[in-house]
């Protein structure tokens, strides 16, 4: 399994034509706005073995807590799952691994050393179309919205203070960044905040995909100052606004999307453009969430 996700990770590598590259990174997207607290790892195993997988969970899950069944006949989805044990502090092993390798410490017992993560295992679950039983909850509305841009667009300016970014909606006829929809401008003396403005039009959903945009600049890029890089990074803005408009229920079909997953970057690169996708996406979903 391992390989296979590191074989497909390097795919996007290599992946030279700008449509094929979207489609496959538009298709990922997608995945990641149902399961945007999952790794990038997990993410892409999810996108691979079940594309049109939409809320995942373990067999014993789907019983105990939804009373739902797995269907008889169906195939697990395979994602890594966290080893949480007691590591060694200097090797960071697991007490049997520590014991069997060359680390020597021994200034505190194994039974008083701090539980961290030891390594991941592969387990099986399943995707909810997969499973008969009782209706799934409906959503907490308070918190996801109702898919109401107007909505999303006042969570979204209530979240500002918990992501370090102060914000400007600034009416049509004093903007006066040319034809930038939104700019990250500067950062304050006082808190160290960042002034996001966004220029203020009627259409609330433009407002709030251009004001996630803005969002994901401000915590990833904006002290980046090589240009090719602030390029490439462009893409890793307008990917998280497009995960963040999907979670929250707007259309997201018009979003500026492509991806720069070129022949020059290579696979760990790519991993990285990936994570900082995902992190960001879930960290501007939080803060959302946290206001509700």
């Amino acid at each position: 399994m391992h390989d296979s996700l590191e074989a497909w990770v390097e795919q996007f590598a290599r992946l030279s034509e700008e449509a094929s590259a979207s489609a496959e990174l538009q298709e990922w997207l997608d995945v990641q706005s149902n399961f945007h607290d999952y790794s990038y790892r997990n993410t892409l195993l999810i996108k691979r073995q079940c594309p049109e997988a939409t809320k995942v969970a373990g067999y014993n899950t789907w019983r105990n807590e939804f009373d739902r069944h797995v269907l008889e006949g169906e195939s697990a989805i395979w994602i890594w799952a966290p080893i949480i044990a007691k590591q060694c502090p200097r090797c960071g092993n697991s007490q049997p691994y520590h014991a069997s390798g060359d680390c020597e410490y021994d200034e505190t017992p194994s039974e008083e050393w701090d539980k961290g993560l030891v390594g991941f295992k592969p387990v099986p679950v399943f995707d909810v179309s997969q499973t008969d039983g009782e209706p799934l909850p409906e959503l907490d509305t308070t918190a996801h919205g109702d898919g109401s841009e107007g909505d999303l667009l006042d969570a979204l300016l209530e979240a500002a203070p918990e992501l370090g970014v102060r914000v400007n909606l600034v009416p049509l006829e004093e903007w006066t960044h040319g034809d930038a929809a939104g700019v990250c401008t500067e950062r304050s003396t006082y808190d160290c905040s960042l002034l996001v403005e966004v220029e203020d039009v009627e259409n609330d959903a433009q407002v709030a995909s251009v004001l996630a945009h803005e969002y994901a600049h401000a915590l990833l890029h904006f002290d980046v100052d090589d240009e090719d890089e602030r390029a490439k990074r462009e893409v890793e803005a307008e990917s998280t606004a497009h995960v963040v408009s999907l979670y929250f229920g707007l259309d997201a079909s018009n979003s500026a999307f492509y991806v720069a997953a070129g022949e020059s970057e290579s696979a760990e690169t790519i991993q990285d453009r990936l994570q900082r996708i995902v992190n960001t996406a879930q960290e501007i979903i939080d803060a959302v969430e946290l206001t509700q």
